[in-house]
């Protein structure tokens, strides 16, 4: 039967040392609040009591509950105050020398069947353990930010903690309303170790000037339906608490250079760029500590007037996919003229079905009305031949991703279309540029990356090559604004900016799986419930497709050279026995009985 925790102390009053603590006391906990000194005991009270009011504020706290939690808060200076409570849980700075000289007064202080915890988020617990006389009594207890908030606990176990104190921490977890994954102690955990490869690959892009802070947020965003975008996020986090996560990573996780901070993050950090709390970082804030993003000096002005877009009125489309029946619709609805273009009028016949039962679910969703429905299917004309798209103003390509074939496509719509058309490519992998080459007119060619389902995604990646011309962006930009679509621009490079961040941290989970660190399904839960992600990354890849993972990971790895992208020998078994996901019945997960 597990132990019953009448009393809890917390070290460090902190943003989340405050929140451990409101977690307990309203949870019926009697806590021990434990400061440095009067000053920083103050902070910490005031963290907690701005805390609970803005819960009353919200209708989210009775008054009389708040009365009642704060009641059961006991604020003390120094660690003697901790000499009978059950369970002691550390909140303090990430630095190991601090967090092992605190443990080693605890363990002094402290009654002996007392369990010590910390809430590093990437130190090792086992070495903060041995500076104690009682290692199989400490544990990791990781609380995510905000702490009252958040559902998921790390529970982190070293090598000698004791199952007892295992199962007891579990247990209390669940009396706390929280979810826990139980994990050995290895670097960042799971959440911190999947969540900040992604993190430091995107301060590299915004480095490279690959593509713009507000790009990079905007596709994460809009293209993968998580709550932040990467830089944003860091600014939240603190890019000092980041620099330090990673750096740990990096000496304590096998010295992978994706975890090697980027060099602008040391000297952001440096420069006391240290985001929201010090009231800049990647953006600019209000005041220290907004969420209020304002305009500062990091957007350079353009140097010179901005290029002009090309006016398009008529639109071409070949293919005849989804990718293909989907643009359709969504440059129809625009109040585009559409031509679409597919092999034979068989294939016009079916895409013109597709479209038409999709427009059909938009009115009875009341996403459009009859009229518009009517109006958008007039202003689409069939044809099985190129040569109708000699007066096109832009023509989106959406046909298989082979490049010979797009080569030769683009060669012809090279001789068919008139001067200035802009030929866009959908392509999700491909390199544009090869593309762009099979022209005599490079300057007009541009990636338009459309997301599935074109209709409802509002993400457009914009690739510009480097023969790219500034009017053909121009011209592209506007075309994704009418269509209601944020376009993001970025690089011809694998992947351009989602998939290039996805794909990556989704081989990582499964390398994670593959070293039996923890199962696929506490992996998920860490992620949504502890990133505020939509799904978890074995949920993803069963719903994209081993196969589609597999193939972009590959090129991605082929292109940057880069060791932590190499494919997870896992992934490649998978694949190869036939388990491709949800399409197949059977991937991470079996589908079959769903």
């Amino acid at each position: 039967m597990a132990r019953e925790f009448t009393s809890v102390g917390v070290v460090g009053l902190g943003t989340m040392g405050a929140g451990i603590v409101e977690v307990f006391a309203r949870n019926g906990v009697d806590v021990v609040a434990v400061e440095i000194s009067d000053a920083a005991l103050e902070r910490g009270r005031a963290n907690l009591t701005g805390s609970t009011d803005r819960a009353v504020a919200k209708g989210k706290l009775a008054e009389a509950d708040r009365d009642a939690l704060l009641a059961r808060v006991d604020f003390q200076v120094g660690l003697d105050a901790l000499h009978s409570v059950d369970l002691v849980i550390e909140a303090v700075p990430e630095h190991l020398d601090l967090k092992q000289r605190i443990f080693a007064e605890l363990d002094r202080v402290c009654k002996a069947e007392a369990i010590l915890a910390t809430n590093t988020s990437s130190l090792s617990v086992t070495e903060i353990s041995v500076a104690t006389a009682r290692p199989n009594q400490v544990i990791g207890i990781h609380f995510f930010n905000p702490a009252p908030v958040m559902k998921l606990v790390e529970v982190v176990r070293t090598v000698v903690t004791s199952a007892d104190v295992v199962a007891d921490v579990e247990a209390l977890c669940k009396r706390l309303g929280k979810v826990d994954v139980t994990i050995s102690d290895r670097a960042g955990f799971i959440a911190n170790a999947l969540l900040f490869g992604y993190l430091n690959h995107a301060v590299d892009m915004f480095e490279s000037r690959y593509a713009t802070r507000e790009d990079i947020d905007a596709a994460m965003k809009l293209g993968c339906g998580l709550p932040m975008g990467p830089l944003a996020l860091m600014d939240l986090i603190g890019l000092d608490t980041a620099y330090e996560i990673l750096d740990t990573m990096y000496r304590r996780g096998g010295r992978d250079r994706r975890h090697a901070p980027v060099p602008l993050l040391k000297q952001m950090v440096t420069a006391g760029l240290l985001g929201r709390k010090s009231g800049r970082g990647f953006y600019t804030y209000e005041r220290p500590g907004s969420p209020k993003v304002v305009p500062d000096e990091q957007t350079p002005a353009p140097a010179g007037p901005a290029p002009a877009p090309a006016t398009a009125t008529k639109i071409g489309v070949v293919g005849s996919g989804t990718m293909a029946v989907g643009i359709i619709e969504v440059f129809a609805t625009a109040g585009y003229e559409v031509v679409s273009v597919t092999r034979g009028a068989e294939k016009s016949a079916a895409v013109f079905e597709t479209v038409k039962t999709s427009l059909n679910k938009g009115v009875v969703r009341g996403r459009l009305s009859e009229t518009d429905r009517d109006a958008a299917l007039g202003r689409i004309n069939w044809s099985a031949t190129l040569e109708h798209l000699a007066d096109v103003d832009l023509v989106v390509e959406a046909v298989v991703e082979e490049l010979s074939v797009k080569k030769a496509l683009f060669a012809s719509l090279d001789e068919i279309c008139k001067p200035g058309v802009v030929l866009a490519t959908t392509t999700s992998s491909l390199p544009v540029i090869e593309v762009a080459m099979a022209t005599q007119r490079p300057a007009d060619v541009v990636g338009l990356h459309f997301f599935n389902p074109a209709p409802v995604m509002a993400l457009v990646e914009i690739v510009q090559t480097i023969r790219t011309s500034a009017e053909t962006i121009a011209t592209a930009r506007a075309v994704c604004a009418t269509l209601g679509k944020t376009g993001v621009v970025c690089g011809d490079r694998s992947g351009f900016i989602v998939n290039a961040l996805l794909f990556p941290y989704l081989n990582d989970a499964v390398r994670m799986l593959e070293a039996s660190y923890s199962t696929a399904d506490d992996i998920d839960h860490a992620m949504k419930l502890g990133c505020g992600y939509p799904m978890g990354p074995f949920e993803l890849l069963d719903v994209v497709g081993l196969d589609v993972s597999l193939a972009i990971q590959r090129e991605l790895y082929l292109e940057l050279r880069e060791p932590g992208f190499a494919p997870a020998p896992l992934l490649e078994h998978l694949v190869t026995a036939g388990y491709l996901g949800r399409k197949a019945g059977r991937g991470f997960r079996d589908h079959t009985r769903r």
